[in-house]
């Protein structure tokens, strides 16, 4: 059904004007909103048949909910971002940003330009209420009233009712961003970057891709308009970035509407990754740069000898490329190991290189191997025989989807932790547990 008959059978049921519904349905559509949701969110703000008429209620932040059709609420603005989306070929700037008022913070996006600024304490009203990511998110449309007060609202980011940071500005490091932050700012070390040429929206687009690092931790980058300020070994202050999941992980993103400008002091970036229990680091639902140590209880298949697509470089199976068709195959190396720590488990995936230290040969040398037996599966075998049941403490970047939790290891290297210091370790803090007052049970 095109957008055209949702909205003219939502205006007949609800007895509002078409144009009306039409406009508020492809604004929430254009925002990746499935459109069963976008309906349901009209529903209830037309009140199945009320024809709006009501007045939304006034509501503090922390009360507002999903399940609200539209509310009036006064808050300070935190940040305040632009961003250009695409709908139906056509290119629409929305602001998007956080409100905080003594009692929560709430996601807004805002599909006019009310001029809003960080720090602006503002009322809006009749603010429709949508679910993105399970939480509610204010839009700010054409039906939205919005008034700049002269009387501020102070919030504070040691308020004890607010359970995240409420700070006018948007600054953070890097090791907070998540997935779905929109307008923050940092300062960061460019610690990789490469100029490449994609097929965008617009057709073959250059963009550059990367690393930031900071004191706190590293995260990719893609900037979607080059900006000459982003050179390997710079370090630059961005303001106006926003933060989407790419291969399961954050990424920062640097659009035209970015400011980009240099740092005149050197950034020392955190070498230490994140160390976490496998369980731990698997329920972030995907991180950047972490550290895990666990026991190597199998090697997956698709691990040792492996052809690749010369084309996109995937694995092919029997000379097929999933999409590239049939194709020449050439010659790799990698290992998928199942590591278990006792709090959960994930498959670490090694690369060539570490392919070649564990398997104790190059390329060449597992070829060689395979030939001679005849059974190319004589090189995970051997893989197999040194790595399982062995200790391992890996680095790399971790995603989790449908598929599985997958570690793309950067280090992988034998564990040298002393088993008797860390059973005496142990020891001590059922100990200090038991000196506490808390029942320990063997």
């Amino acid at each position: 059904m095109e957008l055209e008959a949702h909205a003219e059978e939502l205006a007949s049921d609800l007895g509002v004007d078409k144009e009306e519904v039409k406009s508020d349905l492809q604004n929430l559509v254009e925002y990746s909103v499935p459109i069963d949701e976008a309906k349901g969110s009209l529903r209830r703000k037309y009140g199945d048949g009320s024809g709006g008429s009501g007045t939304p209620e006034s509501k503090d932040i922390a009360e507002v909910s999903p399940d609200d059709g539209s509310v009036t609420v006064t808050g300070v603005v935190l940040t305040a971002g632009k961003r250009s989306i695409r709908y139906q070929g056509d290119d629409h700037v929305i602001v998007e940003g956080r409100l905080a008022d003594e009692t929560g913070v709430v996601d807004y996006t805002s599909w006019e330009d009310f001029g809003l600024s960080p720090g602006d304490t503002i009322t809006a009203g009749n603010a429709s209420v949508r679910e993105w990511d399970g939480e509610p998110e204010l839009n700010l449309g054409e039906s939205t009233s919005l008034s700049v007060e002269t009387e501020s609202l102070e919030v504070s980011a040691e308020t004890e009712s607010l359970e995240v940071s409420a700070e006018i500005g948007g600054d953070a490091d890097l090791a907070d961003l998540q997935t779905g932050d929109r307008a923050v700012s940092i300062e960061v070390a460019v610690l990789e970057c490469e100029r490449r040429t994609i097929d965008g929206r617009d057709g073959e687009t250059e963009i550059l891709s990367g690393v930031f690092g900071d004191e706190s931790g590293r995260l990719p980058f893609t900037n979607w308009d080059p900006a000459p300020e982003i050179e390997e070994g710079n370090t630059v202050r961005i303001e106006n970035a926003y933060v989407q999941e790419f291969r399961g992980v954050p990424e920062v993103n640097v659009s035209e509407f970015s400011t980009v400008t240099d740092l005149d002091r050197e950034i020392e970036v955190g070498a230490d990754a994140t160390t976490m229990d496998v369980g731990e680091a698997v329920r972030t639902g995907g991180i950047y740069d972490v550290e895990v140590v666990g026991n190597v209880i199998a090697v997956r298949d698709g691990s040792g000898l492996i052809q690749r697509c010369p084309e996109c470089y995937r694995v092919v199976q029997k000379g097929q490329c999933r999409t590239h068709g049939d194709v020449e195959g050439i010659d790799d190396l990698r290992v998928k190991a199942i590591l278990d720590d006792g709090t959960g488990t994930l498959t670490a995936v090694l690369d060539d290189e570490l392919t070649e230290q564990v398997y104790g040969g190059t390329l060449e040398d597992a070829l060689e191997q395979a030939r001679e037996a005849m059974d190319q599966e004589v090189v995970a075998d051997r893989i197999h025989e040194r790595i399982v049941g062995r200790e391992y403490r890996v680095r790399g970047h971790l995603s989790v989807d449908e598929y599985g939790a997958n570690l793309d290891a950067e280090t992988f290297a034998e564990s040298d932790d002393d088993p008797e210091r860390r059973a005496h370790a142990f020891l001590e803090s059922i100990d200090t547990e038991a000196d506490d007052g808390e029942e320990v049970t063997a």
